[in-house]
């Protein structure tokens, strides 16, 4: 190997591991909020990557019909809570009609402009908004659904209900998208040459999207008043509870946050592979193990963890192609160990 062949080799190790390193921090955040070990957060990145492409080839992305539905299943489940709730009852004129924009309203509302607008011809930053409007609102609907009526369980059970929430996901994502992969125009042709390395504008678009996210991230949790609430949520939920911090209605913005990301990530990797209904499990997945270098809940090193993810897959591919993910996943076992080692074991506070 020489050095123009290994600096292509880390030019692909770097763009993979920003898109990891995204997914590693969407998962750090949704652990520390929720203790949800977020299994699903791969099929959000195929989702999202599928429905830019439905849109692109001039087909309804029927991730628009999903998402009527899952309001329709939520706006069901909130009118039951409130009224077989007597406290809840007395509120029921001011929730239930917000339930009915935010669960009815707002999905057909995007059913619709996507059934009128999301032909090929939209220019490609609002498809990409219009896919984001898709996909996201899935994230806090499937934490209300799936997770919310949980929340006080062991960390074992919230993992039972994401494998199971993961494998309904990919159940549907086969539905939707069928068998067959898709693959997305890139956002730019441009390419920079740096000796005899050539940098497409792809890479370069994912580098800073990513750069600017992990910036955006930092400055919500360090600047704004969602943000400091979600921190202390995540050191501590009881605490928070205490003073006036609706665990709840942080959940649901962390399942938010982690489906706009892995939406975004879809986007961003659909021009560079072609994706199945299937594929963000693994995507997924190489995140997990940033996520779990950082100890699910370090937010610099399980980033760090991932771009380490990245590179080492391409590099693998170089020189063992056929054991790349063998490789990749075979990082975690020593992590595991020395985390084994040195934490102490504490028991789960008692909610």
């Amino acid at each position: 190997m020489d050095f123009s062949i290994a600096a292509i080799l880390a030019q692909d190790g770097i763009t993979s591991g920003a898109v990891y390193a995204l997914l590693a921090l969407a998962l750090v955040l949704v652990f520390s909020v929720t203790r949800v070990i977020f299994i699903p957060q791969g099929e959000f990145v195929s989702y999202g990557a599928l429905t830019i492409a439905a849109l692109q080839s001039d087909r309804f992305p029927q991730t628009a019909s999903l998402l009527v539905a899952l309001g329709l299943v939520s706006f069901v489940q909130q009118a039951w809570n409130t009224l077989s709730n007597a406290e809840l009852r007395r509120g029921a004129g001011r929730t239930l009609p917000l339930a009915i924009i935010k669960f009815l309203v707002l999905p057909a509302a995007v059913w619709f402009a996507t059934r009128a607008f999301g032909h090929a011809s939209l220019p490609m930053p609002l498809q990409v908004l219009l896919t984001l409007a898709i996909v996201t609102p899935m994230g806090p609907m499937i934490y209300r659904l799936a997770f919310q009526p949980l929340a006080e369980s062991s960390v074992l059970v919230l993992l039972i209900v994401s494998v199971g929430v993961h494998f309904a996901m990919t159940g549907l994502g086969l539905v939707m998208f069928g068998a067959e992969g898709s693959r997305t125009a890139a956002f730019s042709d441009a390419q920079i040459t740096i000796g005899s390395l050539a940098i497409s504008g792809q890479s370069i678009v994912i580098l800073a999207v990513a750069a600017i996210l992990i910036a955006a991230l930092y400055l919500y949790f360090e600047r704004t008043l969602s943000g400091k609430a979600l921190r202390a949520t995540a050191v501590n939920r009881l605490g928070a509870r205490l003073v006036g911090i609706g665990t709840k209605e942080a959940g649901r913005l962390a399942f938010t946050v982690a489906a706009a990301m892995g939406a975004l990530c879809g986007v961003l990797i659909a021009p560079l592979t072609t994706v199945y209904y299937d594929s963000g499990f693994l995507i997924g997945l190489k995140g997990f193990v940033g996520a779990i270098i950082g100890g699910l809940g370090s937010y610099p090193i399980a980033a760090a963890g991932a771009l380490l993810v990245g590179l080492l897959e391409s590099f693998s591919s170089f020189w063992a192609s056929a054991l790349k993910e063998v490789i990749v996943f075979t990082l975690i076992i020593p992590v595991l160990l020395w985390r084994s080692l040195t934490s102490k074991h504490v028991e789960e506070e008692d909610e």
